[in-house]
C-alpha cells in the first residue's frame, strides 16, 4: 500500500483550517486507502519561545481531536513525535547531507527572522534546522506521500532533495515522497484578513474558528467575516478574497464547488449565514467526539502508546540502514 505521513504541531488551538484542509481528509480518504501515520510533532514546537506546561497540553490536545476527527488507531498509526527516537537519530543525519544555504532559503525561517532582527532579537538554531527534522519525520518511514497546505510544500521539497542526495552518495536507502494537495480549502484564510492563513499559532482573534468554540461563538465570527464593498456574490480569490474565503468554506462543508455556490447567493448576508451553519454542522460531531474522549483519557494514552510502538517498528529499520550506510559503527 502507499503509505502516507502527516503531522501536526501543537503550537495552539486546532483550527477550522486545519480541519477543512487536512483533517477530515485523512479520517475520510488517507486513513483507508493507504498505509497513513499521523503524528503530533511537538518537537517542532520548541522552536519559538515557549511555556512546556502549554505544549504538554496542546500535545494532549491535539491528539485528541485527530481521533476526534475520526481518525481510527485500527486503520491507521496515531502518535506523538518526541515518543520516537528515531526521528531525532535521522534528523542529525540528514543534517549531514543539507547545505546551510537551503535551510536559510527556507520561507518560516525567513520571515520569521527577519522580524525578530526588526525588535532586536534573534532566533533559535532550531528554528533554522527544524525543516531537515521534519524531512526526517517524513524519511524515517519509506513515506509515498504527504498531504500538505500550500504553505508546506516546500517543506516537501526539501524532504525530496535530502533523499536524492543521500541516496546518491551513500546507496538507496530512503523512498523520495511527494506532497498531495486537497482540491479544496487547502488552505483557509483568516475572516478577518482572507489575505493571511487561518493559522493556530495565535493566540485568539475575531478572524479564528476553533474546533472546540461554541456554535454562538462559530456563527459570530462567520457573521463577522470581512467581505468588500460590492453587492453581488462573485468567486474570485485575487480581486474578491472575502466573499472568495467565505465560498470556498462553505463549499469545502457541503462538498460542492464554490464556483457553483456563488451563482446562488444575491447577497452576502445570506452567505455568511448559511456558511455559519454549515461550519456549526461540521463541527458538531467532532466536539461531541472530543467530548467523549476526554472522559476516557486511558482509551488516549493506551492509543498513542501503541500507536508509538508501531511507528518505532516502521521507522528503525531504514533509520538503522541509514546509520550504516552513512559510515557509523555498528553498536555491538
Amino acid at each position: 500500500m502507499t503509505r502516507v505521513f502527516s503531522g501536526v504541531k501543537p503550537t495552539g488551538h486546532l483550527t477550522l483550517g486545519n480541519y477543512l484542509g487536512a483533517m477530515r481528509r485523512w479520517a475520510e480518504v488517507d486513513q483507508h486507502q493507504a498505509d497513513a501515520l499521523f503524528c503530533v510533532v511537538d518537537l517542532h514546537a520548541l522552536t519559538v519561545d515557549h511555556d512546556p506546561a502549554r505544549v504538554r497540553r496542546l500535545s494532549r490536545q491535539t491528539a485528541t481531536l485527530l481521533l476526534a476527527s475520526g481518525l481510527d488507531p485500527e486503520q491507521c498509526t496515531v502518535f506523538v513525535q518526541s515518543h520516537v527516537d528515531e526521528h531525532t537519530r535521522l534528523s542529525y543525519l540528514l543534517e549531514c547531507v543539507a547545505a546551510d544555504g537551503e535551510m536559510r532559503r527556507m520561507i518560516q525561517y525567513r520571515e520569521k527572522a527577519a522580524r525578530e532582527r526588526v525588535r532586536g532579537g534573534s532566533v533559535r538554531l532550531s528554528l533554522l534546522t527544524y525543516p531537515v527534522l521534519m524531512a526526517a519525520d517524513i524519511l524515517a518511514y519509506g513515506t509515498d506521500e504527504v498531504p500538505v497546505g500550500d504553505d508546506q510544500a516546500q517543506h516537501v521539497e526539501l524532504a525530496r532533495d535530502l533523499a536524492v542526495r543521500f541516496n546518491q552518495r551513500y546507496g538507496h536507502t530512503f523512498v523520495v515522497p511527494r506532497a498531495t494537495h486537497p482540491k479544496v480549502a487547502a488552505r483557509v484564510m483568516n475572516l478577518q484578513d482572507p489575505m493571511s492563513k487561518m493559522g493556530k499559532s495565535e493566540d485568539s482573534g475575531p478572524g479564528i474558528v476553533y474546533l472546540l468554540d461554541e456554535p454562538d461563538v462559530v456563527r459570530k465570527k462567520v457573521m463577522r467575516a470581512v467581505t468588500d464593498s460590492g453587492s453581488d456574490v462573485v468567486y474570485d480569490r485575487e480581486a474578491r478574497p472575502g466573499p472568495a474565503n467565505l465560498l470556498e468554506i462553505l463549499a469545502a462543508c457541503e462538498g460542492r464547488s464554490p464556483e457553483e455556490l456563488s451563482g446562488a447567493y444575491s447577497s452576502y448576508g445570506a452567505l455568511k449565514k448559511d456558511t455559519a451553519e454549515a461550519v456549526v454542522e461540521v463541527l458538531r460531531p467532532v466536539q461531541e467526539r472530543h467530548r467523549a474522549l476526554c472522559a476516557d483519557p486511558e482509551h488516549v494514552d493506551e492509543v498513542l502508546r501503541t500507536g508509538s510502538e508501531r511507528a518505532r517498528e516502521m521507522a528503525r529499520p531504514r533509520v538503522d540502514a541509514a546509520y550504516r550506510a552513512i559510515g557509523l559503527l555498528p553498536a555491538v
